[in-house]
Formats: C-alpha cells, sequence, structure tokens
C-alpha cells in the first residue's frame, strides 16, 4: 500500500481531521506533509485529534481488523480440524468405555488356601 493510500485511510480512520480543512485552520498538503514526515503515531497529531476520537478509532480498527481476519479464514481447513478433533474424542472414549466394561463390580477373588470346592 502507499503512502497516499494509506493516508487516506488515516483520514478515515480520524474525521475530525476534516473539520480543520473546512475551516481553513489546515489544508491536505499540510497533512499529508505531517503523515510522510512523522507518520500517525507521532506527538504531532495531538492537537488535532482528540483521545476519545483516538479510543473510539481503536475500537472500530479492531473491529475491522477482526472482519478482516474472520474473511481470511478457510472453512474448509477448519472443518477438517474439527472432524480430526472429533475422532481423537471418540477413540478416547472407545477407550474409557471398555476400561469401564471389564471391571465386574461382584468379582470376589478366591482366598489362596481353598482349592476347587472345598
Amino acid at each position: 500500500m502507499d503512502k497516499i493510500t494509506s493516508f487516506k485511510e488515516f483520514v478515515k480512520l480520524h474525521p475530525k481531521l476534516l473539520n480543520y480543512v473546512k475551516t481553513g485552520d489546515m489544508t491536505w498538503q499540510k497533512f499529508y506533509e505531517m503523515y510522510d514526515l512523522y507518520g500517525e503515531d507521532n506527538e504531532v497529531w495531538k492537537s488535532y485529534i482528540t483521545k476519545e476520537e483516538v479510543e473510539s478509532t481503536v475500537g472500530t480498527a479492531s473491529l475491522a481488523s477482526i472482519v478482516t481476519w474472520l474473511k481470511g479464514i478457510n472453512l474448509d481447513k477448519m472443518q477438517e480440524g474439527i472432524n480430526s478433533v472429533q475422532r481423537v474424542l471418540g477413540v478416547l472414549e472407545d477407550f474409557s468405555s471398555k476400561d469401564s466394561t471389564n471391571i465386574k463390580p461382584d468379582y470376589q477373588p478366591r482366598p489362596l488356601y481353598k482349592h476347587f470346592e472345598d
């Protein structure tokens, strides 16, 4: 992504910059030069972007990143992973159920000193 496109995204995240341009306090050229020289996270932007606006854009930016992340999920791979986990759980369930069926609750071992029906 080139600098102009990233600057446009930055302006979309901070719509309050538009007010400074409309009132004539700043121009888009000056804002772009500041963006090009200092970047997004510099102290220069403190006077133009309020703390509340930054907090609200962090929420929308994280929502946008979550949506982008969700779009990138391969559902076929996820389904394969879920199926393999289900198979493993089924095998573990089989092992645990076999162990519990082999134990006889009424079984009492014969005393060592007794022989066949003595």
